[in-house]
């Protein structure tokens, strides 16, 4: 079905697609289930990331439905005793007045990450403005990061990022979810050769390295920002509730980037070593967690990454 489709065009994690849906034509609803053939045991062991890139999807979709004319009732968790469902989404009407979130959906199959360097131009405060309040519109804080802040935070990722390429775990997750020119694997998971981005030559922008730290005949090495925009989504409490929370906001706000010409790709690899992600956060910001962080700007839009066949995401019930 196209809703789902477009619901799977989402990020996620090494673009390993966390997340299958069953659609019940008697309720008119959809039932958004983690799939495990997407999770990564070292780098997410607790389903962070997963239920991030499930909870981006369900914005996806809540934009898809929308965009279709149709009023829907999402539940976040529905069933208490079975965790890995993660929502339903029903179809209860047509839509109101209220077009929101339809507006966005022009994004959602022209969104993809960018790899490449971002130009040092700063975004308008007008366009800030926006994007902090797609995330607040989903119950989740964004801020920027600036000065020593932002400082500590490129830090924190190229220290993560030098971890991963020496840790055994780390770099088991990074090959079952990349793929190499001559790769006889399905290309329909994880990040190809082409979407790799080039090396970093100069710049602070801290990029994950999705080649391992090996070499790849005629990959490019260029200048990379030198101050990137980075973004920060916090939550107030750290459960399963707002991970979903943070990847609708995340993909509310990446929309938003879209529809706005700014591009983003994920600077995430402090986020997955449990004693660096704690500093991410602004020492003004209290207790928040910090589940993602972004980096922003105006440069080269990133390339389509595959995705699963829907029959192979979709059980349809009668």
């Amino acid at each position: 079905m196209a809703l789902v489709r477009d619901a799977a065009a989402a990020p996620s994690m090494h673009n390993a697609q966390p997340w299958r849906f069953q659609y019940s034509r008697r309720n008119r609803a959809f039932h958004l289930r983690a799939d495990l053939r997407g999770a990564l045991p070292h780098s997410d062991p607790v389903l962070r990331a997963l239920h991030i890139g499930c909870g981006a999807a369900l914005m996806n979709l809540r934009v898809a439905v929308a965009h279709e004319g149709w009023q829907a009732t999402t539940r976040v968790l529905p069933d208490p005793s079975d965790p890995m469902l993660l929502a339903s989404v029903t179809l209860t009407g047509p839509l109101g007045d209220e077009a929101d979130p339809a507006a966005l959906y022009p994004a959602v199959h022209t969104r993809h990450t960018s790899r490449y360097p971002f130009a040092e131009t700063p975004l308008p405060d007008t366009v800030l403005t926006a994007l902090a309040e797609a995330a607040h519109r989903e119950y989740v804080s964004l801020s920027f990061a600036s000065g020593l802040h932002l400082q500590s935070v490129m830090d924190l990722a190229l220290e993560a990022e030098a971890r991963n390429l020496t840790d055994a775990g780390a770099t088991a997750d990074l090959a079952r979810f990349t793929r190499r020119a001559g790769d006889t694997r399905p290309a329909t998971e994880g990040v190809p050769e082409y979407a790799f981005g080039p090396r970093r030559r100069i710049g602070k922008a801290p990029m994950r390295d999705f080649a391992g730290g090996k070499p790849i005949p005629g990959r490019p090495t260029v200048d990379f920002e030198t101050a990137p925009h980075l973004a920060l989504l916090s939550t107030a409490r750290d459960q399963p509730l707002d991970w979903l929370r943070t990847g609708q906001a995340m993909e509310r706000v990446l929309l938003r980037a879209t529809v706005e010409g700014v591009s983003t790709s994920f600077i995430t690899q402090a986020l997955e070593w449990h004693d660096l992600r704690r500093p991410l956060r602004d020492p003004m910001s209290g207790n928040a967690y910090v589940q993602m962080v972004l980096r922003l700007g105006y440069g080269r839009p990133g390339s389509q990454t595959p995705r699963r066949p829907v029959h192979d995401v979709l059980d349809i019930e009668p």
